[in-house]
């Protein structure tokens, strides 16, 4: 298999690229061209690991989806800090951690990808939907936790909670970016509290 002497891993070069591009242009306004100037790699190098531009974005957000699963189970596995209530609000509170960290001029390539392409590639939505349907799993998992540990009051419906959560926060998240502005994560971060009780 051909790599570009520059790079150990061709392929992981030209993902990183793409997505720092994407987190500034979006998929639809990235050109190939402008992709491979900046990752400094041939046209030919791009088709040795992508079928096309689509097949770049499958790449990408199957990526983005795993390396954040990882994440998500080191944030709320057993290993980490807390009991199960704590650790899922330090994982929300990571939320407005990053968009201040950040200024609001980046966010997570979920956030910035689900409105643009779902009607655009079928492929990309797939993965998009089976990667959010992985984190609200893991949230769910966590909150069912969470109840059995006795660090959370009993709820009826863990899945439906997680999912409703989630969706909260992409929301919530892309409402931030237009704002620039991140009272209305702390807002949710105080709510998603509130929905997230311990036991009385």
């Amino acid at each position: 298999m051909s790599r570009h002497p520059l790079y150990p891993d061709t392929q992981a070069h030209i993902l990183d690229t793409g997505d720092r591009l994407i987190q500034h242009r979006g998929f639809t306004a990235l050109g190939l061209a402008e992709l491979l100037r900046e990752a400094g790699v041939p046209k030919g190098s791009f088709y040795h690991y992508f079928k096309s531009k689509e097949d770049f974005g499958i790449a990408l957000l199957s990526r983005y989806f795993a390396n954040y699963d990882s994440q998500l189970l080191l944030c709320l596995g057993d290993g980490a800090p807390g009991n199960p209530r704590q650790r899922l609000l330090a994982y929300f509170a990571r939320w407005v951690e990053l968009a201040e960290c950040n200024d609001h001029s980046t966010t997570c390539l979920a956030v910035k990808l689900a409105a643009e392409v779902s009607d655009l590639s079928e492929g990309m939505r797939e993965v998009l939907d089976h990667g959010m349907n992985q984190v609200i799993a893991r949230l769910a998992c966590a909150i069912r936790t969470g109840i059995a540990e006795g660090a959370l009051a009993p709820h009826e419906h863990p899945e439906q909670l997680a999912e409703s959560l989630y969706s909260n926060w992409l929301g919530m998240a892309l409402r931030s970016k237009v704002a620039r502005d991140s009272a209305p994560l702390r807002r949710l971060l105080d709510e998603t509290a509130q929905r997230l009780p311990a036991p009385i």
